[in-house]
Parts: structure tokens; sequence; C-alpha cells
């Protein structure tokens, strides 16, 4: 058996801290899971994450910046893929808006929104991560819009802020009061957002 390198065992405590976290929060909301639990579910003890990410917010902030970076891969590939308005339109609709993982991804966002209004150094790190992800999505939607001739019916920087308010609100109501259809209502206003090529 191959023994691993320092840098390597830091990178595998660091991804199994990474997979843990996001265990934990999804099971217990962000207020409610401790250092504790995400290092004992991790197999490591609570100094590991301190010493990886300075706590429970900075391991909330690696999760969610991690997930931009793979969001962002996502649909860049799915971009590059639409020849048509309908294939842009399903490559900007999460196919998980209705899923429970999300619902309850969603509602520990919330609860880190809240706690952090009232910390505004982990506010401003969270709304860089935020802001960053929004203007990729935004130019990769230009690119394509142009390549497309597609005309969208809102400046693109607010249809991005717009597309993530209204899929973390209905990923939100589906802990409390699932709609019938939320990936029907993100296409109906998707399709609002960038109207057929008027003939």
């Amino acid at each position: 058996m191959t023994r691993l390198t320092r840098a390597e065992q830091q990178r595998r405590t660091h991804e199994h801290l990474l997979d843990a976290g996001r265990q934990v929060f999804l099971r217990r909301g962000f207020l409610a899971a401790t250092v504790e639990e995400i290092a004992a579910d991790a197999g490591y003890t609570r100094g590991a994450v301190y010493k990886h990410f300075g706590g429970k917010e900075g391991l909330w902030l690696a999760i969610i910046g991690s997930d931009a970076d793979g969001h962002l891969q996502g649909l860049r590939e799915a971009l590059a893929r639409a020849a048509t308005r309908e294939e842009v339109i399903a490559a900007l609709n999460p196919v998980d808006v209705a899923d429970k993982d999300a619902a309850k991804w969603a509602a520990a966002a919330a609860e880190v929104l809240a706690a952090t209004a009232q910390q505004p150094e982990t506010a401003t790190l969270v709304a860089a991560i935020q802001r960053r992800h929004d203007d990729e999505v935004a130019a990769l939607l230009s690119e394509h819009s142009r390549r497309l001739g597609l005309e969208p019916a809102l400046p693109l920087d607010q249809v991005v802020v717009m597309l993530g308010a209204l899929g973390i609100g209905l990923a939100l109501r589906q802990t409390v009061a699932p709609a019938a259809d939320p990936a029907a209502i993100l296409t109906h206003v998707l399709e609002t957002v960038f109207p057929p090529e008027a003939t």
C-alpha cells in the first residue's frame, strides 16, 4: 500500500471534512450543526476543522465556493451544447429544485444569511462568493445569448439575481408548503425572460 505524502493527506482530510460538513448541514441545518459533529462524521477531531477552515463558518464558505465552481462548470458545459432557446432554458432550470436535499440546503443557507447579517466580515465573504458566481453566470448568458440571437427581457445581471432568489425561494418553500411543480414555475419565468424571437 502506497503511503500518502503530507500534502496528499491534507488534501484528503480537507475533502473528507467538506463532505462531512455538507452531510451534517443537510441533516441538522447550519445553526444546529456543531464542529464536533462534523469532525466526528469525517473521522477527525474538532481541531482538524479549525485547522483547515477556521471553524463552522469557514467550512460553510469553502462548501459554497466549491459548489459554485461545480455549478459554473456544469452550466458552462450545458450552455456550450445548447443550440436553441429551449436548450438554454433547460440548462438554467435546475433539475433538483423539488429535491428534498435542495430544500434542506436552502433552509441551511437561509439560516446562514440570517446569522451572518449581524457578522459583517462573514457576510462580506458570502457576498463575494455570490457576486463572483453571479458575474460569471451573467457573462456565460451574455456569450450564449449573442451566439443564439436571444434577446433577454431584462439585463442579464438582474436575470441572474432574480433566478437565484427564485430558485432558493422555491426550494425553501418545499420544506414547508411544497408547490405542485416548482420546475414548471421556473420554466415559465425563464420563457418570459428569454422570449421567442419575434417573427
